[in-house]
């Protein structure tokens, strides 16, 4: 991968996190959290779900209708967004 390649990456990665950090608030209220495992180079957005999330009936919903469609809107680089399972 070039620097410009890399770079581009990585910028994509900090603006995922920008909006994660805007929506991590409204998760947390309901005892939750959220973290970015890796955006792939196809532009999937690898999120793993924290605290209350885990389990949670609810937790699809945030995932898509919260999480992806903000992050879609915002960083269009992002092409959809995945659960990473816990280990």
């Amino acid at each position: 991968m070039s620097q410009t390649a890399s770079q581009g990456a990585s910028s994509v990665t900090d603006r995922v996190q920008k909006v994660l950090a805007l929506i991590r608030p409204a998760i947390q209220a309901d005892g939750g959290d959220v973290e970015l495992v890796e955006v792939t180079a196809e532009g999937v957005a690898r999120i793993r779900l924290l605290g209350a999330c885990i389990g949670c009936p609810s937790a699809s919903v945030t995932l898509h209708v919260g999480i992806e469609r903000n992050l879609r809107h915002h960083v269009p680089e992002i092409t959809r967004v995945e659960a990473v399972p816990h280990p």
